[in-house]
């Protein structure tokens, strides 16, 4: 089956001067699988994440399918990741970049999501276990949840030592990301 390339046409002209061919073709899968996948890697030791806690994050492939992965990106072998699983690495990108412009500090996001949260989203369990749910639709709920905060929209308060006290002026650090 061949996809068919299409353009979207925003004023006159394609979005942001991109054409939105189909960017999940097996040669777009196979460019951006082998950094997705280590930088996925070094996100998950980061966070502390077990192999079992891994394969769960990334859909469930089998255990061997995830080895042999790992083992292609690492050597730098060809390598193009299923879709869901690319989408799957995507947001847990978007949750690390999040982190890293709320917190500053790697660690200290990494505390954020394995400590319990008050949110209404969370209800009490770590943002960690939406994330460890298997679920695709947890991890991108974790992401919306950062991107708000991050972006200044609404959120309910948090049980967490970044909303006790008082900030000022000289707390804002603006950071081009």
């Amino acid at each position: 089956m061949s996809m068919v390339k299409q353009e979207t046409s925003v004023a006159g002209g394609d979005a942001a001067g991109i054409e939105s061919a189909d960017l999940f073709d097996a040669e777009s899968r196979g460019r951006l699988s082998g950094p997705g996948l280590r930088s996925f890697v070094n996100i998950a030791a980061l966070w502390r994440l077990s192999e079992r806690e891994r394969i769960l994050v990334l859909g469930c492939p089998a255990r061997s399918t995830y080895h042999n992965w790992v083992s292609k990106a690492r050597a730098g072998e060809e390598i193009s990741l299923p879709l869901d699983t690319l989408l799957r690495i995507s947001a847990i990108l978007g949750i690390h970049k999040d982190l890293r412009i709320l917190f500053g500090d790697p660690a200290r996001g990494a505390q954020w999501l394995a400590a319990p949260n008050a949110a209404p989203l969370f209800g009490g369990q770590r943002p960690l276990e939406l994330v460890l749910s298997g679920a695709q639709m947890g991890i991108i709920e974790v992401r919306r949840f950062l991107d708000a905060w991050r972006g200044g929209l609404s959120a309910a308060p948090l049980d967490h030592a970044i909303e006790k006290g008082t900030w000022s002026d000289e707390d804002i650090e603006i950071v081009d990301a």
